[in-house]
């Protein structure tokens, strides 16, 4: 009898633990932006062909040299920051993604799509790589899914005609599955969705697909395939964190983000308004100075009266700005890892500046063990877990 009392003691010790100071409500009672959790780069991708990385790495560099010489001295900068190391455009593009489900059931609560503009459909559905290696005769290419691809909407690749293998084709197919995964995981963890809307292509051999810009209808459109995949009752929107004040910038500023609790089992969006998030002047703010209406938080800088966001990926230069950001009420996304350089060499120097920064999204390509290179690297989160309390804003 006493035994059995211990026991259910016990046991009623460590449920409570599970749910409080130990466990989801000790996060409940924070905003999100004082959590930081884990996320995931170019989520939906799967491996390049090994010809189409044999066929572009001479034309890449080349390219590149030329390219650098040709550039601005504060472009530079800008450019040498989002890549800090000289890696060739195979290893940068070396690393292998589960679907979305996979990624989310090991805890991963970040991630990033990039979208293109498809109005028409027929645009992807050729890549100029297998075309040219078809042509020389190579018959062995990795399989490529033209699910959809006919049919207008938009599409979800890393670069078009050379790395555009994907788990779901279409933005419509990559929001379903998150849809399907978030029913299937009631109250979950909040997601934040990274959106890149790829407006450039890289026209490196004849017949290459022409991309599209994002205007205003574009954007609208977006928006719309979120609600109508998702739900709006399952989104946080600009709306929702602007509420009374006269800016989203000063709602941000007042701390005025919604609770972990309030956020259970809904989706954060945030975009980046053009190809690598360079150009900050998009069609997706136009008269919309607070994003009214909006579906997506759009990456700006600190003066912007939209100001929520910020893509501060070189957590190694920018510590202090992020920290200083966090502590202002922005979220801020950085990288534990760029073009996969840090999983060559097994060096956790970013990683360990990314966690200490405050950003809340540490987005990485190496999120399990097993790398391409053979080294030991992968990234988890510190105490690991699906989140945890922000070391920057929470003072814990």
């Amino acid at each position: 009898m006493m035994q059995t009392t211990i026991t259910r003691a016990l046991g009623t010790m460590l449920m409570a633990c599970a749910t409080t100071i130990c466990g989801a409500q000790s996060l409940d009672t924070l905003k999100i932006n004082q959590v930081q959790i884990l996320g995931t780069h170019n989520s939906y991708a799967r491996p390049v062909d090994t010809a189409v990385l044999a066929l572009i790495d001479p034309i890449f560099e080349k390219l590149g040299q030329t390219y650098m010489k040709s550039m601005p001295k504060e472009q530079l900068a800008a450019f040498q920051e989002f890549h800090p190391n000289t890696v060739k455009m195979s290893e940068g593009l070396h690393y292998n993604h589960p679907p979305f489900d996979m990624q989310l059931d090991a805890g991963v609560r970040s991630l990033e799509v990039d979208v293109y503009n498809d109005p028409t459909g027929n645009r992807f559905n050729d890549p100029a790589a297998y075309r040219i290696l078809r042509q020389k005769g190579v018959t062995d290419l990795a399989p490529f899914d033209t699910k959809d691809l006919d049919k207008p909407g938009f599409k979800v690749l890393h670069m078009a005609d050379i790395d555009f293998r994907t788990h779901y084709t279409t933005f419509k197919g990559a929001l379903t599955a998150m849809r399907s995964w978030s029913d299937a995981h009631p109250g979950h963890f909040p997601i934040y969705v990274m959106i890149e809307a790829k407006d450039k292509g890289i026209p490196l051999f004849p017949g290459s697909a022409q991309v599209l810009p994002f205007d205003e209808k574009a954007f609208d459109a977006l928006d719309q395939e979120v609600i109508a995949q998702l739900g709006r009752d399952k989104l946080i929107t600009p709306d929702d964190v602007h509420g009374k004040f006269p800016t989203l910038r000063d709602a941000v500023l007042a701390k005025n983000w919604p609770t972990v609790k309030a956020a259970r089992g809904k989706f954060i969006f945030l975009l980046l308004p053009s190809t690598a998030g360079m150009n900050l002047v998009s069609d997706y703010a136009k008269n919309r100075p607070n994003l009214e209406g909006r579906v997506m938080f759009m990456q700006s800088a600190p003066q912007d009266s939209y100001a929520a966001f910020f893509l501060l990926d070189n957590a190694i230069v920018r510590q202090q700005e992020i920290q200083q950001a966090v502590q202002q009420g922005f979220l801020i996304r950085t990288r534990s890892d760029i073009e996969t350089y840090e999983a060559k060499v097994n060096d956790h120097t970013r990683a360990d500046a990314a966690f200490k920064s405050g950003a809340q999204i540490i987005s990485t390509d190496f999120f399990r063990p097993g790398n391409g290179y053979g080294t030991p690297y992968f990234v988890t989160l510190p105490g690991g877990g699906e989140a945890r309390p922000n070391p920057v804003n929470t003072g814990k």
